[in-house]
């Protein structure tokens, strides 16, 4: 397969709820997340802001770093958000640029 692929964290605000996904199509994704196009917990939980993402070449890597992710405990998550996104800026815009 070629093209990249992407772990993502979504919040609801700053320190607010998370969301951890993955895809090849990280700007489709988001904007399907931000027009609560997708049932489920981002959209129950108003979760639209993408604080933090990473990218693949491999989607095996990307889905087990996904999975990964999932497990660590919330602090954790906080803090690699917050080594590269101190202010939680919504990351979305710059994703088309």
């Amino acid at each position: 397969m070629d093209g990249k692929f992407y772990v993502y964290l979504l919040a609801s605000g700053k320190l607010g709820t998370l969301y951890i996904g993955y895809t090849s199509d990280l700007a489709r994704r988001v904007y399907e997340h931000r027009e609560g196009a997708i049932p489920g917990f981002a959209r129950k939980y108003g979760v639209r802001r993408l604080v933090y993402f990473e990218v693949f070449d491999d989607p095996r890597l990307a889905h087990q770093r996904e999975r990964s992710l999932k497990k660590w405990r919330r602090d954790w998550k906080i803090n690699l958000i917050e080594r590269d996104n101190p202010e939680w800026i919504d990351l979305y815009d710059g994703l088309n640029n």
